[in-house]
């Protein structure tokens, strides 16, 4: 994944009414820290940094050019608060990176295929960490699930990781679970016992009643 570069303007005004302005200028509140260097309160253009992200994913890496700065930085995109409703970005963390050097980082994991018939698919987790060189991170892994049958498990074992990707947690560590899924005759079975359960609570309060 290549680094996208974006300018930045030096942010100056703090607090819930200085980032309200700041988004109403089109821009995202963010801070920039990392490698022992004091945070850098920036502002980064929405439209840009959301374009980056929609196409490079979470771990987008930007070379930010700050207004006045002295050089370009090399970040990548820690912690993002987004509204859902507005379909906005409140806040970006920006840490600092160098070519090079290897981060962890969470990449999203897409289940591809059909598991065999009659069962049920269940995500324990959407995210893989992983830890890889910082210029080269992976956007996403895809796992098939085709033909997987009933007691099946996908763990970190089983994702294909790209030269230089090595897992961050235990290869046994579960992504997804292949289940039987209930039959029909089941479902009724369950539904019946609970019309039943129901009859006999609202009998034996009904005796109750008439004793008193």
């Amino acid at each position: 994944m290549s680094e996208v570069k974006i300018s930045a303007e030096p942010r100056t005004e703090f607090g819930k009414g200085g980032a309200r302005r700041t988004r109403r200028a089109g821009l995202v509140p963010a801070v920039l820290y990392g490698h022992g260097e004091a945070p850098v309160h920036i502002a980064l253009p929405a439209r840009e940094f959301a374009a980056a992200i929609r196409h490079g994913g979470l771990n987008q890496v930007f070379t930010i050019d700050v207004v006045g700065g002295t050089g370009a930085t090399l970040a990548l995109p820690k912690a993002i608060q987004r509204d859902p409703i507005k379909d906005t970005y409140e806040h970006v963390d920006l840490i600092i990176v160098k070519r090079g050097e290897k981060v962890q980082v969470d990449v999203p994991v897409t289940l591809v295929g059909d598991a065999a018939r009659n069962t049920l698919v269940v995500t324990e987790s959407n995210t893989l960490a992983v830890v890889a060189e910082a210029m080269h991170l992976p956007s996403g892994f895809e796992v098939s699930i085709e033909g997987l049958e009933a007691g099946s498990q996908i763990t970190a074992g089983d994702v294909t990781l790209p030269k230089g990707t090595e897992l961050a947690v235990d290869p046994d560590f579960v992504l997804a679970i292949v289940s039987a899924a209930q039959t029909a005759e089941q479902l009724e079975g369950d539904t019946g016992a609970g019309a039943g359960e129901a009859a006999e609570t609202e009998a034996a309060e009904g005796t109750e009643e008439s004793a008193s």
